[in-house]
């Protein structure tokens, strides 16, 4: 059942497969185990960049395009709830509408994307979906009559999603069962059904195509694959998802403006997170997503412990300062590029491939 589930792709790894099932748990049962608010907007944060990272992914680690388009489609995504919401009023039908307005605006211009640019190869490409999600941010920036402008666009959600609504007047388990707690489980289960949507993906025969393309297109194409085809849809799916993934995150904001999903610091985090958690694999995008964020949110509270503990210490308590916590989160990614240089998750997978070549030899 669980095989068939994770199509037939399993962690392969004991140590990856407990990494994962301790963040599932963990972002299962965030509500009650970190009922803070700022533990649930981290953990509500890391499932919609899992969808998003996955979704680029698909495109870099398993097709071997690099584009830098991706937060276009997921600022569509944001951008197709919040201008739904705000002319519709709060209501599932605004939130449908939003989606389903947002997948086909990105549907078309992934396809045409995919269409005139795929046939050029490598750094061009990707100079060319530069300028695509340049020219969208600025045009987002000044539409201000329908994007809000710089100021964005703050909207209302739902009356079941709603934080005023209440399910329950007592709290359950040390949780408030209200609007917000119904909007992290949507967003959780949405996030959940996604990425084992595209882990099915890349393990189809679609997904082996891509990765034959990346491995060698000319070879690809030599043996009858229309590789700009392919290269055309897993942009158009990458794509897809990565919208999804933007009215996910508007959904628990709601709000969204240009630097809240159009930003292109976005893209540089969704880069880092595939190196970290390592290309060509789903399960990066988990992991690394993971533990980025955390570091990114927490790193800076944990210097703040460490500098009040060394308060007085000539070099060290300036150098362990709140304020240096940028610093040392490029340490830690470059110290984990140094030791984990195909990412977390292909690090683990080498090494049970290589205990199992062992074994296999005795």
């Amino acid at each position: 059942m669980l095989n068939r589930l994770l199509s037939h792709d399993l962690p392969r790894n004991r140590w990856l497969a407990l990494m994962l099932v301790v963040i599932v748990l963990g972002l299962a049962l965030t509500p009650f185990v970190f009922p803070g608010t700022k533990a649930l907007n981290v953990a509500a944060k890391v499932l919609v960049f899992i969808v998003l990272v996955a979704s680029f992914d698909l495109l870099l680690g398993y097709t071997g395009i690099v584009s830098f388009a991706h937060t276009m489609f997921f600022g569509i995504g944001a951008y197709g709830i919040a201008i739904a919401s705000t002319r519709l009023g709060p209501g599932w039908g605004a939130v449908v509408l939003g989606v389903v307005a947002a997948l086909a605006v990105s549907l078309l211009l992934s396809l045409l994307i995919g269409l005139f640019s795929l046939r050029v190869k490598a750094i061009f490409f990707a100079m060319i979906t530069l300028a695509v999600a340049s020219a969208f941010l600025t045009l987002a920036s000044q539409l201000s009559a329908f994007t809000g402008g710089e100021d964005g666009l703050n909207f209302k959600v739902p009356e079941a999603l709603q934080p005023g609504t209440r399910y329950l007047e007592e709290p359950f388990l040390g949780a408030s069962i209200d609007g917000r707690f119904a909007s992290y489980y949507l967003l959780f289960f949405a996030a959940l059904v996604l990425v084992l949507v595209m882990l099915r993906i890349v393990n189809s025969p679609f997904g082996r195509v891509l990765q034959a393309i990346r491995e060698n297109d000319f070879r690809a194409e030599a043996i009858g694959y229309r590789t700009v085809v392919y290269r055309t849809l897993s942009n158009v799916l990458s794509a897809l998802f990565a919208t999804l993934a933007g009215c996910l995150l508007a959904l628990w904001l709601r709000y969204n403006g240009p630097d809240t999903s159009l930003s292109f610091e976005i893209m540089l985090d969704i880069l880092l997170i595939v190196v970290i958690g390592g290309m060509g694999t789903i399960y990066g995008a988990v992991v690394g997503g993971v533990l980025f964020l955390l570091a990114q949110s927490y790193l800076q509270d944990l210097m703040k412990l460490g500098a009040s503990a060394v308060e007085g210490v000539p070099l060290l308590a300036p150098l362990i300062s709140p304020d240096r916590w940028l610093l040392w989160l490029g340490i830690l990614f470059v110290l984990s590029v140094y030791h984990f240089p195909s990412g977390v998750v292909g690090r683990l997978r080498a090494a049970a491939t290589t205990n199992t070549t062992r074994r296999t030899a005795r």
